[in-house]
């Protein structure tokens, strides 16, 4: 998957005509860069969903089952949970998207040492010294717009099939 999270952030940064398209571009960073580019902001990425995906899922589970104790949540509940374990998931977890995709940006240039790339550990300290803790979450209001939907309709199609199945407690 980091794969293809480096090509959407290059082809999304890369100036018109960089790239002809997917291919090219995966072709020119390699050779450029190397494989190991293709891997940049893997670490804050796999990092970031232990705490997205606890966060998300406990309090969804524990919202769900304290608003619809003895019956099976409505779209409307669902919804709600859903969105409030999305959010705080999201806050917590969202420097950590954010490091990933600095460093997915990064262009790397292997001919000259004084280009070499920043690490995580750099970057957050980077954006911490230039920007505050603010800066950690810069792009967050347009993440939302984006996943928001997204976590609604999974929770809703997941509770819908659950009860399709024969799934349910009640």
């Amino acid at each position: 998957m980091s794969v293809f999270q480096v090509l959407k952030t290059r082809l999304a940064l890369s100036k018109t005509g960089q790239y002809r398209g997917m291919f090219d571009a995966a072709l020119k960073i390699r050779q450029k860069e190397g494989y190991r580019s293709f891997y940049r902001g893997f670490a804050p990425n796999l990092i970031g969903i232990i705490p997205y995906a606890g966060i998300e899922l406990g309090i969804y589970e524990t919202l769900k089952t304290r608003i619809s104790q003895t019956k099976e949540p409505g779209i409307l509940v669902t919804l709600s949970c859903a969105t409030v374990g999305s959010i705080m998931g999201q806050l917590c977890a969202y420097p950590l998207a954010l490091v990933r995709t600095k460093l997915q940006a990064q262009a790397i240039r292997s001919d000259a040492a004084e280009h070499r790339p920043s690490g995580m550990i750099h970057v957050f300290q980077t954006i911490l010294r230039t920007e505050g803790w603010t800066g950690l979450y810069r792009g967050l209001a347009p993440n939302f717009l984006k996943v928001l939907p997204a976590v609604a309709i999974s929770y809703v199609v997941y509770e819908e099939s659950r009860v399709a199945l024969g799934l349910t407690t009640a």
